[in-house]
């Protein structure tokens, strides 16, 4: 009998260990750190697909959007920040840190779909934004830009979605040199970062965006392949970020698998380990 009541607390024990953890992890995710792994190309080559960093949550503060998302589609889970935080959604705050500055990359919920993304903030409130002939404008001042040769990568599947990079050296059979064209952008603050271009397309000119109050204009720096303010969120897009969307900063990369899986430890690029984010 003192067996069985020994195994029984035993138990008990086990249960309430890992409930405390998963309370403190759940703390630790909502008010400080979140990781995020890089699922697309839109960023590169600031970013690269298989990228796994750590999101600062204390750089902007604390909105609805810092409560965790629960996405599981396998074991049918899908329980969205707002589910959890919704309450405090509506009123386009944050309680502590400060706002975004420009240059940030930045991790924010999008706002039709509820999903993460990551992009680089590019217009603050109250700016004018505009692209012509693939040059940023703002404020109707274009920014500087110098070459720096190319980005070039391997033309084959890349990460869990196994997703194919565009070139601009036209088709590349499996295996060949993917190139891309790569700049210095500098922005009005000073903030330097590199961009990449493959083609002349749409989202090379647009119109004319006004930059709401409380709200900013995010953008890929793998411009040509990236979904952001430039299209409006009614259409597929991102359109303008709002403040309380935002989720964190995202500072170092922690480190970088090319394979399928983080798990794939032979995979890892050994020259991304605590790569600072420029």
């Amino acid at each position: 009998m003192a067996s069985d009541t020994k195994k029984g607390g035993g138990l008990w024990e086990t249960i309430k260990t890992i409930v405390y953890a998963l309370l403190i992890a759940g703390v630790f995710r909502t008010l400080f750190f979140q990781p995020f792994w890089i699922p697309s190309g839109s960023m590169k080559d600031t970013l690269l697909i298989g990228d796994f960093l750590f999101v600062n949550k204390m750089a902007y503060g604390y909105s609805y959007a810092s409560c965790p998302s629960i996405i599981m589609p396998r074991f049918g889970i899908n329980i969205d920040a707002q589910d959890i935080c919704g309450i405090f959604d509506g009123d386009n705050t944050r309680l502590f840190g400060s706002e975004p500055e420009r240059g940030d990359v930045a991790v924010f919920r999008h706002p039709s779909t509820g999903r993460d993304f990551i992009k680089r903030v590019i217009g603050l409130p109250g700016d004018t934004v505009q692209v012509r002939n693939g040059l940023l404008y703002i404020n109707g001042e274009p920014v500087q830009v110098e070459e720096e040769g190319t980005f070039d990568e391997v033309a084959a599947p890349q990460g869990p979605q196994q997703l194919r990079p565009r070139c601009a050296n036209g088709p590349v059979g499996p295996g060949g040199t993917c190139t891309k064209e790569k700049f210095v952008e500098t922005l009005p603050n000073g903030v330097e970062h590199s961009i990449l271009n493959i083609t002349n397309q749409g989202s090379d000119n647009t119109a004319v965006y006004h930059v709401p109050e409380g709200h900013y204009f995010m953008m890929g720096d793998n411009r040509d392949n990236s979904s952001d303010s430039r299209v409006p969120n009614i259409a597929g897009g991102v359109g303008f970020v709002p403040l309380e969307n935002f989720v964190g900063k995202a500072n170092r990369v922690i480190f970088s698998s090319a394979g399928r899986s983080m798990l794939f430890f032979w995979t890892w690029r050994a020259d991304r380990f605590f790569e600072k984010i420029e």
